[in-house]
């Protein structure tokens, strides 16, 4: 057996962080593995760790009978008092067994067993550990990136940044530093998977939390927060002392505490409202900047008629009606925002407030798609050497990269409005 077996138990726990009876348990495992083996499956072997002594005991036990049959499970009651003088007909006596009678194959079966054992072991550890962190800011190293997903080292575990996780604006490099809060832990082949996002409204929380005393303390609570991860975001503050101003906290002095979150999220702009029990006055603060006339409460329809100037209609929707929505998501009302003339009611064919923010909002997606289309154009115009009209044409009919015109036909190529010289030199490049 190997000399001083406590001292490497008691090293390799504390290298692998990993319990010294768990260590044991898989010597002990390992050893009656490659005893079987050797010996016999059919054979009653048990493994038991000799802390004094340092080494793994292996007993062959045998029934205590007159006459032995079988040799390898039988004892005979004058051979058995040698080993026990106390030893009876029908007792079952252990057999110690010599270790060193191991080959080199039984010894490379205990090994493989005893390496399986610890790493389950570390990535019980790391799974436990993990799975208390869920909704907790990890920090770890951008090591790759797979089908958009980013793979975050944090030493002794992988995190995963799903792509739907991931704020659209932002980008990463291999080997840059990255947070972001615990979603989830999940159990794969390779080992423990931590699941992390930097979209989730918990990510922001937290975030105030770190920069905030006050929040930290529980003086100023955090009592909801909504986002449209990278551009805007809104959270509702309470202070449970009143010399407290819990806007005020989240600011800091000169902005310093809040500019600290916003640097951290790549320039989202953060919104930071009072809370209050009462409904109307929390979605009056959650409207803000723009200036509130009055609220009508619908609490059958669990909503809400908010009226204000008309000079404040667009400040109040905000840009595409980015204001509103936060304002619905973090007070989980329905809004409805008129103005002062059209609460007196509408003009025949004029618009009602919910068609006026709906052709808005359709307005301006239309405008971003054109955008898109635009620059989609004039980017496969320059690749193809083309007119950017032919090459819109081309865009229009789904066709977005030299690869998708393989095999197209000069027919094909006028119907979808192409001109004549940029046909023949799309069809030239093919041949």
């Amino acid at each position: 057996m190997v000399a001083n077996l406590s001292h490497i138990i008691e090293q390799v726990g504390k290298d692998k962080g990993i319990d010294k009876s768990i260590l044991i348990e898989a010597l002990e495992s390992a050893m009656l593995k490659a005893a079987e083996k050797r010996f016999g499956a059919n054979k009653i072997i048990e493994a038991h760790y000799q802390e004094e002594m340092g080494e793994i005991e292996l007993f062959l036990f045998k029934d205590v009978v007159e006459e032995p049959q079988n040799p390898d499970t039988e004892i005979s009651l004058e051979d058995a008092k040698e080993l026990d003088p106390d030893a009876a007909l029908g007792d079952s006596i252990g057999v110690k067994l010599d270790s060193r009678e191991f080959g080199r194959i039984d010894a490379q079966t205990a090994k493989q067993i005893i390496i399986q054992k610890v790493r389950e072991a570390e990535r019980n550890i790391v799974f436990s550990e993990y799975s208390s962190k869920k909704g907790e800011i990890i920090t770890g190293i951008v090591q790759r990136f797979e089908k958009g997903d980013i793979i975050v080292d944090l030493g002794r575990a992988e995190a995963v940044l799903p792509k739907k996780e991931q704020v659209r604006r932002e980008g990463y490099r291999q080997g840059e530093r990255i947070r972001g809060v615990v979603l989830d832990v999940k159990t794969e082949a390779k080992g423990p998977q931590v699941i992390i996002s930097r979209t989730h409204p918990g990510f922001l929380i937290k975030l105030f939390q770190m920069e905030v005393p006050e929040i930290f303390e529980g003086i100023v609570e955090i009592r909801g927060a909504a986002r449209e991860p990278g551009e805007r975001a809104k959270i509702a503050v309470v202070s449970n002392n009143s010399d407290v101003d819990p806007v005020g906290a989240c600011v800091g002095v000169k902005g310093s505490r809040v500019q600290a979150v916003v640097q951290e999220l790549k320039g989202e702009k953060i919104d930071i409202v009072h809370w209050s029990d009462d409904p109307a006055i929390f979605v009056k603060n959650t409207l803000s900047p723009a200036q509130i006339s009055r609220v009508i409460v619908d609490e059958a329809e669990h909503a809400m008629e908010v009226i204000v100037p008309d000079d404040q209609l667009s400040l109040a929707i905000g840009k595409k009606g980015q204001n509103v929505r936060l304002a619905a998501k973090l007070t989980g009302w329905k809004i409805d925002i008129r103005t002062e003339t059209e609460s007196k009611g509408p003009k025949e064919g004029q618009l009602t407030p919910e068609e006026a923010l709906r052709k808005e909002v359709e307005a301006a997606g239309a405008r971003e798609e054109k955008e898109k289309a635009d620059e989609l154009s004039r980017t496969l115009a320059a690749a193809l050497g083309i007119s950017v009209k032919s090459a819109s044409a081309l865009v229009g009919a789904g066709y977005t990269d030299a690869g998708g015109l393989a095999g197209i036909t000069r027919v094909a190529l006028y119907e979808l409005g192409v001109s004549d010289e940029d046909a023949e030199l799309l069809l030239n490049r093919e041949q």
